[in-house]
């Protein structure tokens, strides 16, 4: 299986995320390149089609202070983000980001993403480890309402890595945020398979690279 390569990331001339990085992180994460034919950008004032994913009742609990940084992130240079084509066509990138910090990076790239004009039924968020917070919430009313957003297909939606139920989208991003390597070499090639036409990988580069290597 090809590895991911690491090449000097493009910047891309569009709104920056809205979310504020973590306390006495210096280098901010690296931000994706919003991909091939991004829709246009929605107006001002839009329906809620065009937020981020949420339902009516109990709003979300606060995901709470993040975690500070390992002092080594600080003093370290800003990585870049390594792009290329998979077998299917679609745009690969890398996000390089710590596990403890995987989520945060994916949730920089689907704001990103919105910004740019990316419709959020385009999107699929899959995680390697621990549930991210908004699917966490959403099971907690119960599978078939959870499950039930991802049928209708009308926002961003979020599922653990190996949740087989989850179909594929045109943009699909993935946090490395945990898991044993046996889960993220499986998980991988099957949101290659998945992503219509970018797949985004927030992790640690040389990780990634190993399990793919060591799995090929």
């Amino acid at each position: 299986m090809p590895l991911f390569p690491e090449e000097p990331q493009i910047h891309e001339s569009v709104p920056g995320p809205r979310a504020t990085p973590a306390a006495g992180r210096t280098a901010p994460t690296p931000r994706p390149v919003p991909g091939p034919g991004p829709r246009p950008a929605p107006p001002r004032g839009a329906p809620a089609s065009s937020v981020r994913p949420g339902k009516p009742g109990p709003a979300a609990p606060p995901r709470g202070p993040v975690a500070a940084p390992p002092a080594q992130r600080t003093s370290s240079p800003q990585p870049s983000a390594g792009k290329a084509g998979t077998a299917a066509g679609a745009q690969l990138q890398l996000i390089p980001a710590p596990a403890d910090g995987a989520i945060d990076a994916a949730d920089e790239a689907v704001d990103l993403l919105l910004d740019s004009g990316r419709a959020p039924s385009d999107i699929l968020v899959l995680t390697t480890g621990e549930t991210h917070p908004w699917a966490a919430h959403e099971l907690s009313f119960g599978e078939a309402s959870y499950w039930a957003q991802h049928d209708a297909a009308d926002d961003v939606f979020y599922a653990d890595a190996g949740a087989g139920r989850a179909t594929g989208r045109p943009v699909v991003v993935v946090a490395v945020n945990g898991g044993t390597d046996e889960v993220t070499a499986q998980a991988l090639p099957a949101a290659m398979a998945r992503a219509g036409t970018l797949l985004i990988v927030c992790g640690d580069p040389q990780r990634i690279n190993t399990i793919l290597g060591t799995h090929a």
